[in-house]
């Protein structure tokens, strides 16, 4: 029961503390999950948010089923998920109910202003540690750089581009080869 509520509360404070979306929420993770609780690892939470962008849902709340999951099977999965979502419903039933009345206020516009701002940061901040995380080697550089260039330059279909990377992914590093030298990291 005490690692039920463990996972509860500390669900409960993960999204308590979650602005700005799924990839916000990299150093709260980072933080309270890898550091604090030692419940995942830097390496599982990428391939998390790899899955999480593969499937339906918010990635944040997919992030939370996951690792709660890992944690204490399905009843766990459910009660993070539940616990992380929580923070933010009572936030945005709170706000529903008097924003028309100070939305209009010039303070009000400028809080805004400024919290979006740091979501900015937050967002670049996690986009620096994804991408350190995924260039382990040249052959993840390819498969970056191919991708970017589909998506941004070409404006190629999001689901072309994960299928082709999936495809890209299991002929490079196809079983069979030597997974993981000495490095400790893909070949």
């Amino acid at each position: 029961m005490k690692t039920y509520l463990d996972l509860i509360w500390t669900f409960i404070r993960v999204g308590a503390m979650t602005f700005g979306g799924g990839y916000a929420m990299v150093p709260v993770v980072e933080r309270e999950l890898i550091k604090r609780k030692g419940w995942t690892t830097m390496d599982e939470v990428l391939d998390y948010y790899t899955i999480a962008q593969i499937t339906p849902g918010i990635i944040a709340v997919n992030l939370s089923t996951f690792i709660g999951y890992k944690r204490k099977g399905p009843l766990g999965g459910i009660l993070s998920t539940i616990s992380f979502l929580l923070p933010g419903f009572v936030c945005m039933v709170a706000v529903s109910l008097f924003i028309r009345q100070f939305a209009g206020y010039p303070a009000v516009q400028h809080a805004f202003t400024g919290i979006r701002v740091a979501v900015g940061a937050l967002i670049l901040d996690t986009l620096i540690k994804l991408v350190k995380g995924f260039f382990k080697d040249k052959k993840a550089v390819v498969i970056f750089i191919l991708g970017f260039v589909l998506s941004a330059v070409l404006s190629a279909s999001p689901v072309l581009i994960i299928l082709g990377a999936g495809a890209a992914g299991l002929l490079l590093y196809r079983p069979g080869k030597k997974p993981f030298p000495e490095t400790g990291g893909p070949q």
